[in-house]
């Protein structure tokens, strides 16, 4: 019985359209064709390397076509990729590394600061451009056999250990199944007419789930995507000319500078192309969605809900985008819902519970966390969401609450406890709450609530820099206060809620 593979949509139309273009990205080119035999080559250097079926191999790329033939390739060789977000840090990439035992490693040059000295211990240790580690890539990848090894895989073999984290704040890998990812992609050629010929963007960060899912999905439908190396307003209108781009993933952050940008633009540009917008990460706050629909009048507005580990769960198609405003839509494709209360009922109507879904785009589990799986999905195979929703009579889903207290900045993760876990190391700390606050560009900002031991003063300056060396940038907080106590409710625990309605107006 044929299995899904991510593999499969390169090949295939490396046989049925091999001179087409699969990947733009600045001055190159690639079509199905190269595409197909380069992905060939990666695949024979990770089994050359002794990888077998089941192993990993973690990728630290950019927004580059490389990302999807090292995907494409780790597929055909039946490896998982470990993708390791360029924002991180060395200490935090060497940890990933070690705890999903990956095999191997393939980077950029760009973000050598970040690559952990284990790298050079791997059996494949694999560059990009000029650096001091490593086999140069492209030198690899020329003396590689290019025919297809087409190791076997089951299609509920993980394509994918893709790290976020829970409200521990301790990254979990998320085990992502190839029928998982290859159903996905095929939901966004119905829904956001990704497909055959159809030219697409890779905007948001291919490391992160979302993002590779909607840049990958081009190629792998027979289309075209373009890569967008860096957040640029600018450069994305530019691609969007240039490429005569139809369909692309945003997250709201994107839609507040975009019209940051046009509003002082100097120039028009050609945006006629355009068929479809679909936002993620964050709720699309509804004077924003009025601007997009107002600003594309032509173009199908989508508005979906989900996560790492859940896929895609609810979808605001176009017709209801105004009609239905602060919604999330209804189920997507092949998806359950329940919404349940704390004590374990489902509700019904306009009663708010917590999110459960049932799909075949759901994780298996957590990688070597079974009390964590356990705590996510339930005996009946039904997902948490950690968030509270609320349904119509009409069955439009809305999120009330966020139950997990991660903070969504842009298109990034946050978790609090991570954070706090730095600070709590910190001399004179005696409590911390990291929470999120509004921000009107980035969705959520991190602010830090400290509490002085003995009373004495806090020296921000010094806990901003035990951030800084321990975490990514874009986790450190950006709002401090020094609080004489936090609110607490009887049993002790800070009410993160109240530190936001108090300091977030």
């Amino acid at each position: 019985m044929a299995q899904m593979n991510i593999a499969s949509g390169i090949r295939e139309f490396a046989i049925s359209t091999p001179g087409a273009n699969a990947l733009i990205d600045g001055d190159r080119r690639l079509t199905f064709a190269e595409l197909d035999d380069r992905s060939n080559r990666v695949a024979n250097l990770l089994v050359d390397a002794g990888l077998n079926a089941g192993d990993r191999v973690a990728v630290l790329l950019g927004n580059q076509l490389e990302y999807v033939e090292v995907a494409a390739g780790a597929a055909k060789a039946g490896v998982a990729m470990v993708p390791l977000n360029p924002r991180g840090t060395a200490a935090e990439h060497g940890s990933l590394i070690t705890r999903s035992g990956a095999s191997g490693l393939i980077a950029d040059a760009a973000f050598e600061d970040n690559v952990p000295d284990l790298a050079e211990d791997l059996p494949l240790a694999l560059s990009l451009g000029k650096q001091d580690w490593g086999r140069p890539y492209d030198k690899a990848l020329a003396g590689a056999r290019a025919t297809d090894p087409r190791v076997q895989v089951s299609e509920m073999e993980p394509f994918c250990v893709q790290y976020t984290s829970g409200t521990t704040g301790r990254p979990k890998g998320a085990l992502l199944t190839h029928r998982s990812r290859v159903l996905t992609m095929f939901g966004c050629a119905v829904d956001f007419g990704v497909g055959p010929g159809k030219r697409t963007a890779a905007v948001a960060p291919m490391a992160l789930g979302a993002g590779f899912c909607f840049g990958f999905a081009g190629p792998f439908m027979g289309g075209q995507t373009s890569m967008l190396r860096r957040w640029d307003p600018e450069e994305l209108l530019h691609m969007i000319e240039r490429d005569r781009l139809q369909t692309i993933f945003l997250v709201p952050t994107h839609a507040v500078l975009l019209r940051q940008f046009m509003e002082q633009a100097p120039r028009k540009w050609d945006l006629s192309s355009l068929e479809t917008l679909y936002f993620n990460a964050a709720a699309l706050p509804v004077p924003l969605k009025e601007w997009v629909m107002d600003t594309f009048p032509h173009v199908g507005v989508h508005e979906i809900y989900g996560s790492t580990e859940a896929g895609i769960v609810t979808n605001l198609r176009p017709a209801d985008a105004l009609r239905k405003p602060g919604s999330v839509g209804h189920p997507w494709w092949m998806t359950h819902l329940k919404l349940i209360d704390d004590d374990g009922r489902e509700v019904g109507p306009g009663e708010p519970g917590e999110l459960f879904g049932h799909s075949p785009f759901n994780m298996l589990g957590y990688l070597d966390e079974p009390e964590a799986t356990a705590e996510a999905i339930r005996p009946d195979g039904y997902l948490s969401s950690g968030d509270i929703a609320v349904r119509d009579e009409e069955g439009f889903v809305t999120i009330v609450d966020r139950k997990k207290d991660m903070i969504i900045s842009g298109a990034a993760n946050i978790y609090p406890r991570e954070v706090e876990g730095v600070l709590y190391d910190c001399d004179g700390v005696a409590e911390v709450a990291v929470v999120g606050l509004p921000d009107e560009k980035w969705g959520e900002t991190v602010g830090a609530f400290v509490v002085a031991r003995d009373g004495r003063g806090v020296d921000f300056a010094a806990l901003e820099a035990a951030v800084r060396e321990r975490l990514a940038g874009y986790k450190v907080p950006r709002v401090w206060k020094a609080v004489d106590e936090l609110p607490k409710n009887t049993n002790g625990k800070i009410l993160k809620r109240v530190i936001r309605d108090t300091y977030g107006s």
